[in-house]
C-alpha cells in the first residue's frame, strides 16, 4: 500500500470509527463513511469488502491501546512495605484507562451487536480485557508467591479486583449513556477497592 493509499485507509477507518459510534452499526452506511473520510463509495469498498469487516478491523484494532494496561499491570514491585500504595497506583490507571469516554462508547457498541457478531465480540473480549485479567492473575500468582497476597486462585482473585473497581463506573456509564464519574470519584473507586481487595486477599 503506498502513501496516498495509506492515508485513504486511515482516513476510512477515522471516519468510520467516528459514525458507527455516532450511529450505531446497523444506523451507518457506506454513504456516511465515504463522505465523513471525503472519498468516493467505491474507495470505501477497495479497501473494505463490506461494512462487516470494516466494522470488525475497527473494533479489533482497539484491542492494541491494551497493551499499556498489561505493561501497567505486569510491573507491580513486590514491596510488602509499599503494596497498597502499589495496587491503589495500579487501580487508578486501569480505571483511567477502562473509564475513558471513547472506551465505554466502544463496549457498549460491541455489547449492541454481540448478537449479530458473537464472534467479533468474543475476539475483542478475548484479546483485550482477558489479556489484561491474565496479567493482573500472573502478578496476583507472583505477589502470592513472595507472600504478599493470599490467592488460591489469581484469576478469580484478578475477576475480583477489576470488579471491586469497575462495577460502578462502568454500569453507571452504561445505563446513563456516557460518564458519570469526576476524578474524586476515580480516586475513591481506587482506594476503596484496593482495601476491599485487601480484606480479601491480603
Amino acid at each position: 500500500m503506498d502513501n496516498r493509499s495509506e492515508r485513504k485507509h486511515q482516513a476510512i477507518l477515522d471516519a468510520a470509527t467516528t459514525v458507527f459510534l455516532n450511529k450505531g452499526y446497523s444506523g451507518t452506511s457506506m454513504d456516511d463513511i465515504a463522505r465523513l473520510a471525503a472519498v468516493s463509495k467505491q474507495t470505501v469498498y477497495k479497501h473494505f469488502a463490506d461494512k462487516e469487516k470494516l466494522f470488525t478491523e475497527i473494533v479489533m484494532a482497539t484491542t492494541d491501546r491494551i497493551d499499556g494496561v498489561i505493561d501497567l499491570v505486569a510491573d507491580i514491585p513486590a514491596d510488602a512495605e509499599h503494596l497498597e500504595e502499589n495496587l491503589t497506583r495500579l487501580a487508578r490507571g486501569f480505571l483511567t484507562t477502562l473509564t475513558r469516554p471513547d472506551v465505554l462508547r466502544l463496549r457498549r457498541l460491541v455489547i449492541a451487536n454481540a448478537e449479530a457478531f458473537p464472534e467479533l465480540g468474543a475476539a475483542w473480549y478475548e484479546q483485550g480485557f482477558e489479556r489484561v485479567l491474565a496479567t493482573l492473575a500472573a502478578t496476583f500468582r507472583r505477589l502470592t508467591d513472595r507472600g504478599l497476597l493470599h490467592t488460591e486462585d489469581s484469576l478469580l482473585a484478578a475477576h475480583h479486583f477489576a470488579g471491586l473497581l469497575l462495577w460502578i463506573p462502568v454500569n453507571r456509564a452504561m445505563f446513563h449513556g456516557g460518564p458519570q464519574h469526576s476524578e474524586d470519584d476515580l480516586d475513591a473507586y481506587a482506594a476503596g477497592g484496593v482495601r476491599a481487595f485487601l480484606a480479601a486477599h491480603g
